[in-house]
């Protein structure tokens, strides 16, 4: 069947439009649109169940979608069988082949497209040096660690010149300082071959380290779309700034808003918040979260100056996790907030546990999210 063209933006590579997918009365997928551009490592993150492995899924064709339609390099690929699409995919569990060696598991989909003995030895050739594996090219899985493993499967994926690499949780079995080690390393490998790449991961620091954009999944649907510091920066929701690193949460209401600044009221604070700009809400739109990550954080024994921006407590717990520590201030209102110490300021007289606290930040250091 010729597949319909469609005249996509310059940059446009995959196009996923208004995609559904139900599973009986189970709607796992509710009417996603996402664009991703030529060359770009994007990530689609959530909690479990939130849907973003079953949209890879439906890239792959191993799901059909309920609804909408997916488009690649301008082709609708959305009718096509698994085979037939230029796809890739890497799973988790890596799917090697235990009882082939490393060039027969990179050379097997190569085999199977029939292609010439020798252009197959050549590309396997390229492939061990893309991944650094020619020393190992004899081995059997069983005989390499998780990292090698991932390598091999990565070749594998890349050999037949996929257009869109789809990567299904790729540090999932790695422990954690290999998995640090191995993000930096696979993004250097995808970018120098060019190939796009969209992966699958519940690991917030595994797509900030290698996507450039990311979008956050939430029971089917995308909360937001945006790079990573968009989207730690400016959440665009409670749940967004809550599923992206650490955050402080106080509720307020809005007793003023200018065009140049609004003032908050929060009753877990001894003094109002005071926003450095105008928050343009409609008039019943009063109540609000003010989400405020750690390390914007003053924390000092001595009180602040100014009317507004800080609340006292004391310490109630420290975390000490080797270049930061973490400290737990318990407000006098009973709530427990974060605030983070560089631990390259050993010499700096610090406060300690049960020591009377008061925390303080800036102007702009926070952001107002609708209720």
């Amino acid at each position: 069947m010729k597949q319909a063209m469609a005249k996509a933006e310059p940059n446009e590579f995959v196009k996923i439009d208004r995609i559904s997918k139900r599973f009986d009365d189970a709607l796992a997928v509710d009417d996603v649109s996402l664009t991703i551009n030529r060359g770009e490592i994007f990530a689609l993150l959530g909690g479990s169940g939130s849907g973003k492995s079953t949209l890879l899924r439906v890239l792959a064709g191993f799901e059909r979608p309920s609804e909408g339609r997916v488009w690649l390099d301008g082709q609708d690929i959305t009718d096509l069988p698994p085979y037939k699409r230029p796809i890739n995919m890497m799973f988790q569990s890596y799917a090697l082949f235990p009882h082939m060696t490393v060039e027969q598991n990179i050379a097997f989909g190569l085999k199977q497209d029939r292609m010439s003995k020798s252009d197959i030895n050549d590309r396997v050739e390229q492939m061990l040096k893309l991944v650094h594996m020619t020393d190992y090219a004899r081995r059997k899985p069983n005989q390499l660690s998780g990292g090698q493993r991932q390598r091999v499967a990565l070749a594998r994926s890349l050999a037949k010149s996929p257009k869109l690499l789809l990567l299904d949780e790729p540090m999932g079995a790695l422990d954690k300082k290999l998995r640090s080690q191995m993000q930096l390393e696979l993004v250097e490998i995808i970018e120098r071959v060019g190939v796009t790449c969209i992966m699958v991961t519940h690991d917030q620091e595994e797509a900030m380290t290698m996507a450039q954009r990311i979008a956050i999944m939430h029971q089917g649907w995308i909360a937001q779309v945006g790079t990573p510091m968009d989207i730690y920066e400016s959440p665009v929701s409670r749940h967004v700034a809550e599923f992206i690193g650490s955050v402080n949460s106080f509720e307020g209401e809005i007793i003023s808003d200018m065009e140049d600044h609004a003032i908050i009221r929060c009753r877990h604070l001894d003094r109002d918040i005071y926003v450095g700009h105008g928050i343009s809400t409609r008039a019943q739109d009063k109540k609000i979260t003010y989400a405020l990550r750690p390390e914007k954080l003053f924390v000092s024994t001595e009180k602040p100056e100014g009317d507004h921006n800080w609340g006292h407590g004391h310490v109630h717990d420290i975390a000490y996790l080797g270049g930061h520590s973490v400290y737990y201030i318990k407000l006098e209102s009973g709530l427990l907030v974060q605030a983070f110490f560089h631990n390259s300021e050993r010499r700096l007289p610090r406060p300690t546990w049960d020591d009377k606290v008061y925390i303080s930040w800036e102007d702009d250091a926070g952001v107002v999210l609708q209720s």
